[in-house]
């Protein structure tokens, strides 16, 4: 960065136009197989190869255009912009804006209005109340609940890994257990939402205690290994044990979950009958958005208690040096068991929500890229920050469930592109620049777990890359 703040304007031009061909050249080599050819099978199941130039060179000129801007106009202003910031850490630590301050607490305000919001909105905009209602459903659903699911994995997520240091990429196990746990007490026993949650999460909490010991000398890389290792021996069980999981075919007719024991049904006795309100299936959605917002809360309420007790002392020192941590006295195996088990215990309440809110469970909603996906959000994120994360799951998660909705791109494209199809992609992406701008995630700033006098927050200059 450095080198492109001092050098002249003409120089820095010349460079810019040589890595833009070179990134054209580059996507041309990549993408000429990939994007500028596709087999199509005709009538007579012949496959045919038609070519996709104009596609193709959409790509290229992106790749070289993009580069091109990057090094003439981005690169500089970020150079100046971080040589501004060294200079004004160097001074005392300032004191937090006002927006800073105030940004969670509005954001939760928005959260706990955000139905509500919705339906008023596109009442106004069909003309009638019952268009609102109907209009929500997607909305509420798809991207109320659907982020707020993984923030709440993310969150706990961020207790083994951005707390505690221990890498893990079998998170998804938990979140299966909790699921399974729920929808096979649920279909056999026909027990309550309200008693199962508890429950799963126990048993959750449960197998996190038994990954725990088998990884108390483990560190790093081969902890990683054996926790990926965790997460696809649970799937694999679920698929194979089909006396109790019924394998591929998943387990369907869950019983949904109740407001005091009313249910969310059409009818008599059901929720909307006893209040006098038109039936509509997105009273339902909205009673579990407010269900995940709450269990999310909870989440992040114990998360912050325990980082000002002494086991969230013992997991920041276990993150930042193990063998000093030890020879603090502190009980390492205590410290790991812990935190595998917290974690795991609130991916067992969100996998008993994801049950009941679904109605089914199947071993292809656990697979391994699940694990990738909430992984990635605690590390874009900033890994301890909590509202770094829930903004991180709310970008990735709710950028590619809008992807749905740019039907536009087909006008670009064609009418055989997918947008959908395209989110790892750019899920891909977003991470590359993420982690090349911002490496210590959206919110590099880190609030200390214990201070003298005064809260001040920690600059992103002097935190670690990858530590919370």
């Amino acid at each position: 960065m450095a080198d492109v703040q001092t050098s002249n304007p003409e120089s820095n031009f010349a460079k810019a136009v040589k890595e833009g061909l070179v990134a054209a050249a580059l996507a041309l080599g990549l993408f000429l197989l990939i994007v500028g050819f596709r087999t199509d099978q005709n009538i007579r199941n012949e496959l045919v190869l038609n070519q996709r130039w104009g596609l193709l060179a959409i790509f290229v000129l992106v790749a070289g255009f993009g580069r091109f801007f990057l090094t003439a106009y981005v690169a500089p202003w970020n150079a100046a912009r971080a040589a501004s910031k060294r200079a004004a850490v160097a001074k005392e630590a300032k004191e937090q804006s006002a927006f800073r301050k105030s940004f969670p607490k509005i954001g939760l305000a928005l959260l706990f209005v955000y139905p509500f919001l919705v339906i008023a909105i596109l009442a106004a905009y069909n003309g009638s109340m019952m268009g609102g209602l109907q209009g929500s459903l997607k909305y509420v659903d798809n991207f109320g609940i659907q982020i707020l699911i993984y923030v709440m994995l993310a969150w706990g997520l961020n207790i083994v890994i951005g707390l505690a240091g221990l890498l893990d990429l079998g998170y998804v196990a938990f979140y299966a257990v909790g699921a399974y746990s729920y929808a096979l007490l649920s279909t056999h026993f026909g027990l309550s939402f309200w008693l199962l949650l508890p429950m799963a999460g126990i048993f959750a909490a449960l197998w996190g205690v038994i990954l725990g010991f088998p990884v108390l000398r483990l560190r790093g890389d081969y902890l990683a290994i054996v926790t990926l290792a965790f997460g696809e021996i649970i799937r694999l069980v679920l698929i194979n044990w089909t006396v109790v999981t019924k394998g591929t075919f998943g387990i369907s007719g869950i019983a949904k979950a109740t407001l005091f024991g009313i249910p969310f049904t059409p009818g008599p006795g059901g929720f909307a009958n006893l209040l006098g309100l038109p039936n509509s299936g997105v009273y339902y959605k909205i009673f579990l958005y407010y269900l995940i917002l709450l269990l999310a809360l909870l989440t992040a309420w114990v998360t912050i208690r325990l980082r000002r007790m002494p086991i969230g002392r013992a997991w920041e020192a276990l993150r930042e040096d193990e063998i000093a941590c030890r020879s603090l006295g502190i009980n390492t195996t205590t410290t790991k068991l812990t935190a595998f088990a917290t974690g795991a215990m609130f991916g067992g309440f969100a996998g008993s929500f994801f049950a009941a809110r679904q109605g089914f469970v199947s071993p292809e909603s656990f697979v391994f890229l699940e694990s990738a996906i909430i992984l990635a959000i605690v590390v874009l994120g900033g890994m301890g920050s909590l509202v770094g994360i829930a903004i991180a799951a709310a970008v990735m998660i709710g950028g590619t469930e809008l992807l749905r909705e740019l039907e536009f791109l087909k006008r670009i494209f064609g009418n055989d592109f997918t947008p959908e199809l395209y989110r790892m992609l750019l899920f891909g992406l977003a991470m590359i620049v993420v982690m090349v701008w911002k490496p210590r995630g959206f919110v590099g700033n880190r609030e200390p777990s214990a201070f003298l006098h005064k809260r001040k927050l920690i600059s992103s200059e002097f935190t670690k890359e990858g530590h919370g």
